[in-house]
């Protein structure tokens, strides 16, 4: 009793019941008061990588626990994530044919997954401006829609 480990996350939410009181989570610091504030202060400032590659999972994660900092921390990652969004949309559509790995260096797993998308998004309409694609094709959410849409018509 009142031994301080670190587990993963996997067995601490195994390990944890609110009735039985195994463990107690402790915060990680990147999710503490003080972070928050500078969290609030200007997120783009943070190198979210650095502090831990999966700060949105695994703030959402902590969430699971009961702490009575968690709404704080919950409008924290939402705010964080809010104010980071377009910084990250827009490097990612500015950046054509350039070294992008001082721009994704300092962003969580979550942001470079963005930053990926958009980068993506821009090639393929440079490409097609350029006469180089072969064809516009309907994305896959769009064609489900429709296919949803037609079986739910029949029954």
């Amino acid at each position: 009793q009142g031994s301080k480990l670190e587990i993963p996350l996997w067995l601490a939410k195994g390990l944890h019941d609110s009735k039985r009181r195994i463990i107690s989570v402790e915060l990680p610091k990147i999710y503490k008061e003080a972070w928050r504030t500078v969290f609030s202060a200007d997120a783009n400032v943070v190198d979210l990588h650095k502090m831990g590659p999966y700060y949105y999972g695994f703030g959402s994660q902590l969430l699971n626990f009961d702490n009575p900092e968690n709404p704080e921390i919950a409008q924290t990652i939402l705010q964080t994530f809010i104010s980071r969004f377009r910084r990250i949309m827009d490097s990612s559509q500015n950046a054509y044919d350039e070294d992008t790995s001082v721009l994704v260096a300092r962003l969580d797993e979550l942001e470079r997954a963005l930053f990926r998308a958009g980068q993506k998004g821009l090639n393929d309409f440079q490409c097609w401006e350029k006469g180089q694609a072969s064809q516009i094709t309907a994305s896959s959410l769009v064609q489900n829609y429709g296919k949803r849409k037609f079986t739910d018509m029949d029954g």
